[in-house]
């Protein structure tokens, strides 16, 4: 009982934790840097790049001694066995030949307990030789590879953070509209009630009102599923909080600094560094046709009644050397296979610097094309400010009818969240930018230094 109470107490300590921490609100950086260190995904892929590296170790024992210790027992009345065993046990003497040959021949039943310690070096292997470095560049590409995982979890935590910044000016917007929504009502049941306006006016904007509600709602609905999102890219289990809103920045760069950045990216150098390999790898193959040289040797004891006893004792020491002179063209059809492999790794290669290539010119239009938008939606929303202006002072004087208020409203309405939306995707565009160019985590890293400061 006192176990059970100790691991509740424990479990909700953690627990409480866990909700602590999920409320604590993230900045970008702080959560770029909370998801490096707790993404399950980015952790799994940690995994695997630490499983690649020991395949170096696995190359590199090829050349190092291998050690066993062999205890076998055997119980046999073979004659060959039996004579070797007796020799073997020190225990053939004069007596075993003055039977002969009825003695080697029905020796009866013998016993063997024999211990080895053998060991076997490979001395040259130029096969084993490339292993090591096939293996050794193999875990290069790997790092690479998780430093592009690294780059993707990211940009998820950008678009995951924008999501809910967008969310939550949305849910602002219609806030607002709400306010405004009761106010276009205060004023229809006024005019009603002053007998200047008419009944279906107030039906109307009290239609409106709940237009605006619903839409609160929906924007609120939509806060806790992005904030859930975002916690469950940067590894909470629960919604994370943001404390801050991205500024808008327009700080993008020549389309040839981005062009440049994207040769060094992560995906194409572990492709790169795979393309390498391949090449080792066909002269893998070919130097299955190459000597191999290897010793060995065996410390043997061998006794009749006990284990790991000792009555005989012998050693062996053995020199390998091994020519593959003819293998059915196996290793031919290896090497073209290699070579095959090779060409078909170089040319996926040239496409992905091509695609990369074409990726960050499209994603620099797509730049360029939200800057415009943004300036856009910044007039639309000025222009829906004065004509909602102009339309309510009409309203009020009695020389318009609220259908052009309420429409005039909505075009504010759309303006706004026309806006926010517009500015998010600048921000989104340029972080993909960044992402295609391979330089967002380093710009991530900048803007968290500059911060501090």
């Amino acid at each position: 009982m006192k176990r059970l109470l100790l691991g509740l107490f424990c479990f909700g300590i953690i627990n409480s934790f866990s909700i602590v921490q999920a409320e604590v609100p993230f900045s970008l950086d702080g959560a770029v840097e909370y998801a490096l260190k707790n993404n399950e995904a980015l952790k799994a892929a940690s995994f695997s790049l630490d499983a690649e590296k020991q395949e170096i170790g696995i190359a590199k024992s090829t050349f190092s001694p291998v050690v066993s210790l062999e205890e076998r027992a055997m119980r046999t009345n073979n004659p060959g066995y039996a004579l070797s065993i007796k020799m073997n046990q020190h225990r053939f003497s004069a007596l075993d030949l003055s039977g002969a040959p009825d003695t080697f021949n029905s020796p009866g039943t013998l016993n063997d307990y024999q211990t080895a310690i053998t060991f076997e070096q490979l001395l040259i292997s130029h096969q084993a030789d490339l292993g090591i470095a096939m293996a050794q560049k193999s875990f290069a590409a790997k790092r690479a590879d998780y430093e592009q995982k690294k780059q993707e979890i990211v940009i998820n935590v950008v678009q995951s953070y924008l999501s809910v910044q967008t969310a939550t000016q949305f849910k602002v917007v219609s806030e607002k509209t709400i306010a405004d929504a009761q106010e276009h009502l205060r004023v229809a049941e006024a005019r009603y009630t002053a007998g200047v306006g008419l009944y279906s006016d107030v039906l109307r904007a009290k239609t409106a009102v709940t237009d605006a509600q619903q839409r609160l709602i929906s924007s609120e609905k939509n806060v806790n599923v992005a904030k859930r999102q975002l916690g469950l890219v940067i590894g909470i289990d629960g919604p994370a909080e943001i404390n801050s809103v991205l500024p808008f920045e327009e700080s993008v760069k020549p389309i040839e600094y981005y062009y440049s950045a994207a040769l060094n990216r992560s995906d194409i150098v572990a492709l790169n560094l795979q393309t390498e390999n391949a090449g080792t790898n066909v002269k893998f193959a070919q130097a299955g046709h190459l000597p191999v040289l290897a010793i060995s040797g065996t410390y043997q004891m061998n006794d009749a009644n006990t284990l790991l006893g000792s009555e005989g004792d012998s050693w062996l020491v053995t020199a390998l050397f091994k020519w593959n002179v003819f293998d059915g063209n196996k290793t031919a059809s290896e090497v073209n296979k290699a070579k095959l492999k090779q060409m078909e790794m170089a040319t996926g290669l040239a496409g992905l610097r091509k695609t990369v290539q074409f990726k960050v010119y499209d994603d620099y239009l797509a730049v360029e094309e939200a800057v415009k938008n943004v300036e856009l939606a910044k007039d639309s929303l000025a222009s829906a400010e004065e004509g909602k202006r102009l339309i309510e002072l009409r309203y009020t004087s009695s020389l318009a009818p609220i259908v052009d208020l309420l429409d005039a409203q909505l075009n504010l309405d759309n303006a706004r969240v026309s806006l926010v939306a517009r500015e998010n995707d600048y921000r989104y565009a340029v972080a993909r930018l960044e992402f295609e160019s391979g330089i967002i985590l380093k710009a991530n890293e900048k803007a968290g230094e500059v911060k501090a400061q």
